[in-house]
């Protein structure tokens, strides 16, 4: 229990046990995310990676926040970094999109030029990610006016994820119901898992979406709103949400967009070579599939 009398940034005492378990939760699953990602070299994951990264030291944070309630230092580093996470788990999201349209040869299906696609969302995501890293620093200060100015800069921040957030689903469904309405070659023939990909990120979209829409409401209800003043919603609707999205990302990797067999479509003079499981291919094709692009 906090102590009357006895200055806490923290309306409750950061419990120690939760935040262990957070650690290991996240420290298992960034490890996993380590590996998959060195292993199938899809480096284009590195920033959700990172996000598992930020989300373990920011739960070291609270643990250490337990015994030291009126650190501003850890108070500022547990709730940045947990924070943030999501906008780098979002990046790789956003970057995965792309690769589908170009794996599945169905770029004219997307409502947006795929050149643009990443570049924009990304875009989106870094002034979102510096958005709110910005309001954490104004509440370093630790001076009353300033760490309102942060909480409302935070604020800002995640409304804008929640808006390009919510275009990106618009576009992955604009562009999954015309790909299955008009399908290429590509996408029938061949053995991309592509379908089931989209369906990775719906979900890791919606558990991010539903974990930013409460991070919004827990902000705009102020340090003496109900969801500042207890502990539980930031592991329920924050911690759990995020390990999941993590658990979804790390067992349906986008290694689901990558052929397991060689198979050859269209014409001969033309035909599309795919790789197999090592990545190599073989035959007359002029064309190679690499991580979701063609290559000469």
């Amino acid at each position: 229990m906090v102590k009357s009398g006895e200055y806490h940034l923290y309306r409750y005492s950061p419990s120690l046990v939760a935040a262990i378990i957070a650690i290991v939760a996240f420290a298992i699953l960034t490890l996993l995310h380590t590996y998959r990602m060195i292993k199938s070299k899809l480096w284009f994951c590195l920033s959700f990676t990172f996000g598992g990264l930020f989300e373990f030291v920011g739960y070291i944070g609270r643990a250490l926040g337990h015994s030291s309630p009126a650190s501003l230092g850890l108070y500022i580093l547990q709730t940045l970094l947990i924070l943030v996470a999501p906008a780098l788990f979002a990046a790789s999201i956003y970057m995965t999109l792309g690769r589908i349209m170009r794996a599945t040869r169905a770029e004219h299906h997307s409502p947006i030029r795929v050149n643009w696609l990443t570049k924009l969302f990304v875009l989106g995501d870094i002034i979102s990610f510096c958005t709110q890293g910005g309001g954490g620093g104004q509440q370093a200060s630790g001076e009353p006016d300033k760490v309102k100015m942060g909480e409302n800069i935070i604020l800002g921040g995640l409304f804008l994820q929640i808006v390009i957030f919510g275009l990106f689903v618009l576009v992955s469904v604009i562009f999954h119901k015309r790909l299955r309405k008009q399908p290429t070659q590509v996408s029938v023939v061949g053995d991309l898992k592509w379908q089931k990909m989209m369906m990775v990120l719906y979900a890791v979209s919606a558990l991010i979406l539903v974990r930013n829409v409460f991070r919004v409401v827990e902000y705009a209800g102020g340090r003496d709103g109900p969801l500042l003043r207890v502990e539980w919603p930031i592991y329920v609707f924050d911690a759990l949400l995020m390990a999941a999205t993590m658990v979804v990302w790390g067992v349906w990797y986008p290694t689901l967009l990558r052929p397991t067999k060689m198979m050859q479509v269209g014409n001969s003079e033309e035909g599309i070579c795919l790789p197999n499981a090592n990545g190599r291919a073989h035959g007359s094709a002029t064309r190679v599939f690499v991580d979701g692009a063609y290559e000469k």
